[in-house]
């Protein structure tokens, strides 16, 4: 065979690769939007304190979003940019709470991704392959959790707070600090789901989140449990840049927000008055512009680093995350303002999902995300039209 047929031949094989990929992240989108239907209809029964979707991780599982993220060799689709940002809008807009821990189980695998070993990546995989999900847990308590490595054997002391899946997920992500000051992360296995207490989550949003503490004291480390170096979690531009995925999410509860309030004012025949046509139209933009925002913010900070300075990244995600959360706060008040009381009483849907955006957005740090994103668009040399390129 000659060079030229080679080529010819190799290229159809990566031809029929790609395609064969592309039908694959299609098949998933489409999953996960049927996922997200049936989160939708069972979100209100979920509503109470403690509770955790159950039928819905399950729902994943089958449907073989729990592995989207993992490279096809490990079972998955590597799904990213722009594909990702689909699946994740459709579970924000079945359930945010549901979103809330399916975003936090892609953070997990891709931390892993980035700064595991081998064998740590096909730990990850093999259990979501199992249908477990995974999530990351860096809040600490007063006293932080700590990495103690005595007598040759290493083991966790402490608490994390603001777990969401506590209880049930069975391998987390951690971050911990040893006794020289590094802050590394660490994937304990937990067997006992009484180490949880989702009790003191009295949030008025996310109760379907079993967000709680959990108390790792005791729980023994083996060295491959250790995932990267010190500093990893925090590293940038990865660390601010992966943002745009709860944006993502919170996007996909504006839309389902934005559907609810269209459909109160055909049942209502309310469309028509000018005042609500406004509001409306507002609230449409409203929507189109987190879009555009987390679009143009999934395509950026999944594109290769070569591309784009680590600075900038994480300036426009800043910008991105922000951007959505006043859209978000817009769109909220503009549906309360037309469909009036039955907006705040339960169990209209709308209630529900105005009550969990409104808790999801309190993410943290947003006046310094705000501040370090404007520090960097002043110190930059080039014209506003040349600022992202």
């Amino acid at each position: 065979m000659t060079v030229a047929r080679v080529a010819t031949a190799s290229a159809e094989v990566v031809s029929l690769s790609d395609e064969r990929a592309l039908i694959r992240r299609r098949s998933l989108q489409q999953s996960a939007r049927a996922v997200a239907e049936k989160a939708f209809a069972r979100a209100g029964g979920y509503d109470e304190d403690g509770a955790y979707p159950a039928a819905d991780v399950a729902a994943f599982h089958e449907a073989g979003l729990l592995t989207a993220v993992l490279p096809v060799k490990f079972g998955g689709a590597r799904l990213t940019g722009l594909s990702l940002s689909e699946v994740l809008r459709s579970v924000g807009s079945g359930s945010l709470p549901l979103g809330r821990l399916f975003e936090g189980h892609v953070n997990a695998l891709e931390l892993v991704l980035r700064y595991g070993n081998d064998r740590q990546v096909e730990l990850v995989a093999e259990t979501a392959r199992a249908g477990k999900l995974f999530g990351v847990w860096n809040t600490d308590d007063a006293q932080g959790l700590r990495l103690i490595h005595k007598y040759g054997r290493s083991r966790l002391e402490g608490r994390k707070i603001l777990a969401s899946g506590a209880g049930h997920i069975e391998r987390p992500l951690v971050t911990a600090t040893d006794e020289n000051g590094r802050r590394m992360m660490v994937l304990p296995k937990l067997s006992a789901a009484d180490r949880a207490d989702v009790s003191r989550w009295t949030a008025h949003g996310m109760r379907a989140s079993a967000t709680g503490a959990v108390d790792f004291t005791g729980v023994e480390i083996e060295p491959m449990e250790i995932v990267g170096g010190e500093g990893d979690y925090e590293r940038q531009p990865w660390f601010s840049a992966g943002a745009w995925r709860f944006a993502a999410v919170h996007l996909g509860g504006m839309e389902r927000l934005l559907d609810l309030l269209r459909r109160h004012l055909q049942e209502t025949n309310r469309g028509q008055d000018p005042h609500q046509a406004a509001r409306l139209g507002r609230a449409a933009m409203a929507v189109e512009t987190a879009r555009l925002w987390v679009t143009q913010a999934a395509s950026t900070a999944e594109a290769p680093l070569r591309s784009k300075a680590p600075e900038q990244l994480v300036a426009y995600v800043n910008f991105a995350r922000l951007a959505v959360e006043a859209a978000a706060l817009e769109l909220m008040q503009l549906a309360q303002r037309s469909i009036g009381l039955q907006a705040f009483m339960r169990p209209n849907p709308i209630e529900r999902i105005s009550r969990d955006l409104a808790t999801y957005l309190r993410q943290p740090g947003p006046d310094r995300a705000l501040t370090d994103a404007a520090s960097w668009v002043l110190a930059q040399p080039v014209d506003a039209q040349d600022l992202w390129r």
